[in-house]
Protein backbone atom coordinates (compact mmCIF):
# COMPACT_ATOMS: atom_id res chain seq x y z
CA UNK A 1 0.00 0.00 0.00
CA UNK A 2 1.39 3.23 -1.04
CA UNK A 3 1.92 5.70 2.18
CA UNK A 4 -0.29 8.49 2.10
CA UNK A 5 -0.38 10.77 5.01
CA UNK A 6 -3.40 13.16 3.75
CA UNK A 7 -6.04 10.32 3.84
CA UNK A 8 -9.28 10.55 4.63
CA UNK A 9 -10.28 6.93 4.89
CA UNK A 10 -12.91 6.18 8.00
CA UNK A 11 -13.70 9.37 8.08
CA UNK A 12 -16.80 11.31 7.79
CA UNK A 13 -17.12 14.83 6.72
CA UNK A 14 -19.73 18.03 6.85
CA UNK A 15 -19.43 20.35 3.63
CA UNK A 16 -21.92 23.10 4.18
CA UNK A 17 -22.57 25.27 0.62
CA UNK A 18 -21.99 22.06 -1.41
CA UNK A 19 -24.10 22.60 -4.47
CA UNK A 20 -21.21 24.01 -6.50
CA UNK A 21 -18.17 25.88 -6.12
CA UNK A 22 -15.42 24.97 -3.88
CA UNK A 23 -18.08 23.08 -1.83
CA UNK A 24 -18.46 20.53 -4.48
CA UNK A 25 -14.89 19.90 -5.00
CA UNK A 26 -14.18 19.76 -1.74
CA UNK A 27 -16.63 16.79 -1.17
CA UNK A 28 -15.11 15.33 -4.70
CA UNK A 29 -11.55 15.54 -3.53
CA UNK A 30 -12.40 14.63 0.28
CA UNK A 31 -14.12 11.45 -1.25
CA UNK A 32 -11.20 10.51 -3.62
CA UNK A 33 -9.13 10.87 -0.36
CA UNK A 34 -11.79 7.75 1.37
CA UNK A 35 -14.01 10.30 3.22
CA UNK A 36 -17.33 9.44 3.50
CA UNK A 37 -19.95 13.01 2.80
CA UNK A 38 -22.50 14.45 4.11
CA UNK A 39 -23.46 17.48 2.20
CA UNK A 40 -25.79 20.03 3.00
CA UNK A 41 -27.08 23.20 0.59
CA UNK A 42 -30.13 25.34 0.01
CA UNK A 43 -29.84 24.63 -3.20
CA UNK A 44 -31.09 20.57 -3.68
CA UNK A 45 -30.61 20.53 -7.12
CA UNK A 46 -26.75 21.79 -7.15
CA UNK A 47 -26.95 18.91 -4.05
CA UNK A 48 -28.07 16.27 -6.14
CA UNK A 49 -25.19 17.04 -8.87
CA UNK A 50 -22.60 17.22 -6.36
CA UNK A 51 -23.64 14.12 -4.87
CA UNK A 52 -23.70 12.42 -8.17
CA UNK A 53 -20.34 12.84 -8.69
CA UNK A 54 -18.69 11.78 -5.68
CA UNK A 55 -16.32 8.63 -5.39
CA UNK A 56 -17.13 5.46 -3.99
CA UNK A 57 -14.74 3.41 -4.67
CA UNK A 58 -13.20 2.77 -1.18
CA UNK A 59 -16.77 1.29 -0.25
CA UNK A 60 -17.88 4.96 1.26
CA UNK A 61 -21.42 6.06 1.94
CA UNK A 62 -22.49 9.63 1.53
CA UNK A 63 -26.06 11.94 2.15
CA UNK A 64 -27.12 14.93 1.45
CA UNK A 65 -29.58 17.38 3.52
CA UNK A 66 -31.31 20.42 1.86
CA UNK A 67 -31.36 22.88 4.46
CA UNK A 68 -31.39 26.77 5.45
CA UNK A 69 -28.10 27.42 7.55
CA UNK A 70 -29.66 31.31 8.18
CA UNK A 71 -32.76 28.79 10.05
CA UNK A 72 -31.68 28.12 13.53
CA UNK A 73 -34.65 25.63 13.77
CA UNK A 74 -33.01 23.80 10.58
CA UNK A 75 -29.41 24.09 12.08
CA UNK A 76 -30.60 22.25 14.90
CA UNK A 77 -32.82 19.54 12.74
CA UNK A 78 -29.86 18.92 10.20
CA UNK A 79 -27.18 18.31 13.56
CA UNK A 80 -29.76 15.83 15.03
CA UNK A 81 -29.57 13.52 12.14
CA UNK A 82 -25.81 13.97 11.55
CA UNK A 83 -23.21 11.35 12.64
CA UNK A 84 -20.07 11.98 15.08
CA UNK A 85 -18.07 13.92 12.77
CA UNK A 86 -13.93 13.34 11.61
CA UNK A 87 -14.21 16.52 9.96
CA UNK A 88 -16.62 19.95 9.27
CA UNK A 89 -15.64 22.14 6.45
CA UNK A 90 -17.83 25.34 6.28
CA UNK A 91 -18.06 26.96 3.47
CA UNK A 92 -21.74 28.30 2.45
CA UNK A 93 -21.33 32.38 1.88
CA UNK A 94 -22.45 35.63 -0.90
CA UNK A 95 -20.60 38.02 -1.53
CA UNK A 96 -21.83 41.55 -1.84
CA UNK A 97 -19.67 44.72 -3.21
CA UNK A 98 -21.50 48.06 -2.48
CA UNK A 99 -19.66 51.44 -1.41
CA UNK A 100 -20.16 52.17 2.16
CA UNK A 101 -22.81 55.06 1.79
CA UNK A 102 -25.08 52.72 -0.18
CA UNK A 103 -24.86 50.19 2.50
CA UNK A 104 -28.31 48.62 4.23
CA UNK A 105 -29.45 47.08 6.96
CA UNK A 106 -30.66 44.67 4.87
CA UNK A 107 -27.95 43.56 3.10
CA UNK A 108 -25.72 43.88 5.84
CA UNK A 109 -28.02 40.80 7.74
CA UNK A 110 -28.33 39.06 5.05
CA UNK A 111 -24.30 38.35 4.75
CA UNK A 112 -23.82 38.39 7.87
CA UNK A 113 -26.43 35.66 8.62
CA UNK A 114 -24.90 33.41 6.16
CA UNK A 115 -21.36 33.61 6.19
CA UNK A 116 -20.96 34.36 9.86
CA UNK A 117 -23.65 33.93 11.94
CA UNK A 118 -24.74 30.68 10.40
CA UNK A 119 -21.40 28.79 10.97
CA UNK A 120 -21.23 29.84 14.36
CA UNK A 121 -24.62 28.69 15.36
CA UNK A 122 -23.80 25.26 13.16
CA UNK A 123 -20.67 24.94 15.66
CA UNK A 124 -22.40 25.43 18.53
CA UNK A 125 -24.67 22.75 18.28
CA UNK A 126 -22.35 20.24 16.69
CA UNK A 127 -20.43 20.50 20.24
CA UNK A 128 -23.69 20.79 22.57
CA UNK A 129 -24.88 17.79 21.07
CA UNK A 130 -21.67 16.38 20.66
CA UNK A 131 -20.69 15.58 17.20
CA UNK A 132 -17.67 16.22 17.69
CA UNK A 133 -14.68 14.44 18.93
CA UNK A 134 -11.19 14.14 20.03
CA UNK A 135 -9.45 14.45 16.33
CA UNK A 136 -12.50 15.90 14.86
CA UNK A 137 -10.86 19.00 12.38
CA UNK A 138 -12.90 22.26 11.43
CA UNK A 139 -12.19 24.26 9.03
CA UNK A 140 -13.81 27.41 8.23
CA UNK A 141 -13.68 29.14 4.47
CA UNK A 142 -12.53 32.89 5.43
CA UNK A 143 -11.31 34.93 2.63
CA UNK A 144 -7.90 36.82 1.91
CA UNK A 145 -10.23 39.96 1.96
CA UNK A 146 -10.77 41.75 5.10
CA UNK A 147 -8.13 39.56 6.92
CA UNK A 148 -5.46 40.26 5.32
CA UNK A 149 -6.84 42.75 2.73
CA UNK A 150 -9.09 45.43 2.07
CA UNK A 151 -10.34 46.58 -0.82
CA UNK A 152 -13.21 49.34 -1.97
CA UNK A 153 -17.05 48.33 -1.56
CA UNK A 154 -16.28 45.05 0.25
CA UNK A 155 -17.30 46.45 3.70
CA UNK A 156 -19.64 43.71 4.37
CA UNK A 157 -17.87 40.44 3.08
CA UNK A 158 -14.72 41.66 4.30
CA UNK A 159 -15.82 41.81 7.58
CA UNK A 160 -17.54 38.72 8.04
CA UNK A 161 -14.53 37.09 6.94
CA UNK A 162 -12.91 39.06 9.33
CA UNK A 163 -15.37 37.79 11.34
CA UNK A 164 -14.99 34.09 11.19
CA UNK A 165 -11.30 33.97 11.71
CA UNK A 166 -11.69 35.49 14.28
CA UNK A 167 -14.39 33.07 15.90
CA UNK A 168 -12.31 30.24 14.67
CA UNK A 169 -9.18 31.05 16.50
CA UNK A 170 -11.94 31.34 19.33
CA UNK A 171 -12.98 28.01 18.91
CA UNK A 172 -9.17 26.87 18.55
CA UNK A 173 -8.88 28.26 21.67
CA UNK A 174 -11.53 26.52 23.48
CA UNK A 175 -11.49 23.30 21.99
CA UNK A 176 -7.77 22.50 21.33
CA UNK A 177 -7.89 20.85 25.16
CA UNK A 178 -10.06 18.25 23.96
CA UNK A 179 -8.22 17.63 21.02
CA UNK A 180 -10.17 19.09 18.29
CA UNK A 181 -8.71 21.29 15.93
CA UNK A 182 -10.15 24.35 14.24
CA UNK A 183 -8.18 26.20 11.09
CA UNK A 184 -9.47 28.44 8.31
CA UNK A 185 -8.87 28.76 4.37
CA UNK A 186 -7.89 32.36 3.17
CA UNK A 187 -8.50 32.40 -0.70
CA UNK A 188 -8.04 35.46 -2.84
CA UNK A 189 -10.05 35.69 -6.38
CA UNK A 190 -11.30 31.61 -7.14
CA UNK A 191 -13.09 31.08 -10.32
CA UNK A 192 -16.49 30.33 -9.14
CA UNK A 193 -20.09 32.02 -9.65
CA UNK A 194 -19.73 33.47 -6.66
CA UNK A 195 -17.54 36.26 -8.61
CA UNK A 196 -18.95 35.48 -12.18
CA UNK A 197 -22.06 36.78 -11.45
CA UNK A 198 -22.09 40.23 -12.91
CA UNK A 199 -20.55 42.29 -10.15
CA UNK A 200 -16.85 42.45 -11.93
CA UNK A 201 -16.56 43.93 -15.44
CA UNK A 202 -13.80 41.82 -17.54
CA UNK A 203 -12.02 45.07 -17.34
CA UNK A 204 -11.90 45.22 -12.85
CA UNK A 205 -10.76 41.26 -13.74
CA UNK A 206 -7.87 41.76 -15.71
CA UNK A 207 -6.99 44.61 -13.42
CA UNK A 208 -7.11 42.79 -10.36
CA UNK A 209 -5.26 40.03 -11.85
CA UNK A 210 -2.01 42.27 -11.83
CA UNK A 211 -1.83 41.91 -8.04
CA UNK A 212 -1.32 38.12 -8.68
CA UNK A 213 2.07 37.32 -8.79
CA UNK A 214 1.29 33.74 -10.27
CA UNK A 215 -0.62 36.04 -12.96
CA UNK A 216 -3.61 33.58 -12.20
CA UNK A 217 -6.96 33.74 -10.19
CA UNK A 218 -7.89 30.30 -7.92
CA UNK A 219 -9.27 27.42 -8.98
CA UNK A 220 -11.53 25.27 -6.69
CA UNK A 221 -9.20 22.34 -6.62
CA UNK A 222 -6.36 24.88 -5.31
CA UNK A 223 -8.63 25.53 -2.24
CA UNK A 224 -9.78 21.60 -2.18
CA UNK A 225 -6.51 20.44 -1.68
CA UNK A 226 -5.78 23.10 1.34
CA UNK A 227 -9.40 21.74 2.79
CA UNK A 228 -8.15 17.95 2.63
CA UNK A 229 -5.07 18.70 4.38
CA UNK A 230 -6.46 20.23 7.16
CA UNK A 231 -8.93 17.57 7.44
CA UNK A 232 -6.63 14.81 7.41
CA UNK A 233 -3.77 13.37 9.80
CA UNK A 234 -1.21 15.27 8.33
CA UNK A 235 -1.91 18.54 9.85
CA UNK A 236 -2.48 17.11 13.79
CA UNK A 237 -0.59 19.56 14.81
CA UNK A 238 -1.79 22.39 12.98
CA UNK A 239 -4.87 24.21 15.01
CA UNK A 240 -5.81 28.32 15.07
CA UNK A 241 -3.80 29.04 11.45
CA UNK A 242 -4.95 31.17 9.39
CA UNK A 243 -4.00 29.61 5.58
CA UNK A 244 -3.51 31.74 2.53
CA UNK A 245 -4.31 30.22 -0.40
CA UNK A 246 -3.70 33.52 -2.61
CA UNK A 247 -1.62 33.06 -5.70
CA UNK A 248 0.73 35.87 -3.79
CA UNK A 249 -1.71 38.25 -4.09
CA UNK A 250 -1.10 39.54 -0.60
CA UNK A 251 2.52 39.48 -0.99
CA UNK A 252 1.23 42.94 -3.05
Amino acid sequence: MCYNPYTLDNKVVLVTGAAGGIGRQTAIDCSKMGASLVLTDINESGLQETHNLLDYSQGQSHAYYKADLTNETEIIQLVDILPVLDGLVCNAGVMKLTLTQFLTLEEIERVHKINLIAPMLLTKYLIKKKKVKKGTSLVFLASAAGVFRVSIANGIYATTKCGIDAFMRTVALELGPKGIRANSVNPGVVETKLINNGQFTEEQRQAELKNYPLRRYGTPLDIAYAVVYLLSDASSWVTGTALKIDGGMTLS
